[in-house]
């Protein structure tokens, strides 16, 4: 078996996705996209599938080595990614060719469902607490939120206030059967973050997402030490290399994106290697239903994972759903606040491909706000 031809798809309302057939017939799909900047990940992958047209598909390992580390330069977001979604696509292919689920081919499955959650938004405190109620109606068991909107770089009284408030309205919707988790987005500096965090831990958040950014990564072991409250990151991180220091500064819960670092060979690598450190896997997911399935299928088959991000129904896809990609979303059903087991070759389900090309006829040119404070000054999103 060989790969015949790769393609890729910018469909809304901000993805790429990739096809790869093989001259048999099977044809495998992956999302490698970066959000804000998928027209240069196209290209990447464009460049990368010169490698593999006639390659044997099943040799992933072997591709995987040779597209990350075949250039003199090496790895970045853009890169990541493109390799990411070309190795969803072949584990796709693979599970196929062997008629079993992506996890079967990692060891076999280790839970019957996985756990998810949804992000509810937060930037406006007055939307926490009807957005946490319709995730509760909904069944979920846990929520995600923006623990706050602009930060200045040492909060005043005020603003800390107003991040305990926000967290607080959550928690009363919530109760204490459900779990909430922060995202700081990165808004958040050293010394914000040693600020905010010992005054919402009260509040019992599941963890706290990069309280600072990826660059400032050197902060962490500051944070985790004045912090009560498990601190997680990973979402701007691209390999298992980038990972050791923030595990080795205490984080508790590692963020890899299956869409950016490195796809499912790499991730289930960040995965062992945070197993290590006693530290857990929270895959970042705000994206596409061929992401979310490459990320179930890890979760499945990864001892030390504890819930997953998905974007079914959320605000910002209005228009362009997750599930209208897919020709049957019952894979992608919710019991009880979780996904029961994927059991179909490959990762699980099956692209509408009729969808996909109709909506890469209009594409789109999705690009990330930019913030300012108040003084003009640039603000992180």
């Amino acid at each position: 078996m060989k790969i015949d031809r790769i393609e890729t798809f910018l469909v809304a309302p901000r993805w790429l996705f990739c096809r790869v057939e093989t001259d048999e017939g099977l044809i495998g799909w992956g999302e490698p996209v970066v959000e804000g900047r998928a027209e240069v990940v196209r290209s990447a992958v464009e460049v990368l599938a010169e490698y593999l047209i006639g390659e044997d598909p099943l040799r992933i390992e072997q591709h995987w080595q040779v597209l990350t580390k075949g250039g003199f330069y090496r790895g970045g977001p853009v890169l990541s990614s493109a390799v990411a979604g070309l190795d969803q696509a072949l584990w796709d292919i693979a599970g196929q060719a062997y008629g079993a689920p992506v996890h079967a081919l990692l060891g076999g499955p280790v839970r019957d469902r996985v756990r998810i959650y949804s992000w509810i938004a937060g930037d406006e405190p007055g939307e926490v607490a009807e957005a946490a109620a319709a995730q509760v109606a909904a069944g979920l068991t846990g929520v995600k939120m923006n623990a706050s909107g602009r930060l200045s770089a040492i909060p005043t009284p005020a603003e800390v206030d107003a991040v305990v408030s926000r967290v607080a309205a959550a928690r009363e919707v919530l109760g204490d059967s459900r779990d909430l988790a922060l995202d700081f987005h990165g808004r958040a500096s050293a010394a914000a973050a040693r600020r905010i965090l010992p005054e919402i831990a009260a509040l019992r958040p599941l963890f706290v997402e990069e309280p600072v950014l990826a660059e400032q990564a050197h902060h962490l072991h500051d944070i985790v030490t004045c912090s009560p409250v498990p601190v997680a990151t990973g979402e701007r991180l691209y390999g298992r290399h980038e990972f050791l220091g923030p595990l080795q500064a205490g984080v508790a819960v590692v963020q890899p994106d299956l869409s950016h670092a490195g796809g499912i060979s790499e991730v289930r690598r960040i995965a062992a290697l945070a197993e290590t450190y006693g530290a857990v896997l929270a895959p970042h997911c705000p994206l596409g239903p061929i992401a979310l399935a490459a990320s179930l299928q890890v979760a499945l088959a990864t001892p030390n994972f504890l819930i997953q991000e998905q974007s079914i129904g959320i605000h910002y896809h209005a228009g362009s759903e997750l599930l209208d990609y897919v020709i049957d979303p019952e894979p992608f059903r919710f019991v009880d606040g979780h996904i029961k087991r994927l059991e179909a070759p490959g990762l699980g389900i099956t692209v509408d491909e009729a969808a996909v090309r109709a909506a890469a006829r209009t594409g789109h040119a999705w690009r990330n706000p930019v913030w300012r404070h108040d003084d003009g000054s640039f603000a992180e999103w």
